[in-house]
């Protein structure tokens, strides 16, 4: 796979250096954890939702928290000193994770909830007024106008 270098572009431009890192880390192989897997779907026109399986957390062992358009849902398993079980087959996973996602601007989180051993978070982008294209109307000029004429000496 060929690598582009966006160096020359950083020179001449203000403001885009989140864009030009994230095309520089899609040219770079992937290397994300596929624990725990997860969906992103359209819910509506400006609804999304991420739904992840985290069977076997608690409410208490899950924290997400967003900054600076990254979403971060983190999964810390308690230790159960007190279960001197002795497993043949451990197939379920108690491994912790962090799972980051990129969130585009005006995006914000409604809310989560654990249900079924999966964790739902709610999405949506609210366009501020101020950002929303408008409509500007084209006034004509009056037609009872006078026009000056010049006089050619």
């Amino acid at each position: 796979m060929r690598h582009v270098d966006f160096s020359p572009l950083y020179r001449s431009t203000v403001g885009f250096d989140r864009l030009f890192t994230m095309l520089d880390s899609l040219g770079q192989p992937d290397q994300s954890p596929t624990y725990p897997p997860y969906n992103i779907e359209r819910t509506g026109e400006n609804a999304y939702r991420i739904t992840m399986a985290v069977a076997g957390f608690d409410e208490s062992e899950l924290s997400i928290e967003a900054r600076e358009h990254v979403l971060t849902i983190k999964g810390e398993k308690a230790d159960e000193t007190g279960d001197q079980a002795q497993f043949l087959h451990r197939g379920i996973a108690k491994r912790a994770f962090e799972r980051r996602f990129q969130l585009a601007d005006h995006v914000e989180i409604r809310g989560a909830q654990l249900k079924n051993g999966l964790l739902h978070i709610d999405l949506v982008r609210e366009i501020p007024e101020a950002a929303k294209p408008r409509k500007i109307e084209i006034t004509s000029v009056a037609r009872d106008a006078k026009q000056i004429e010049a006089q050619t000496v």
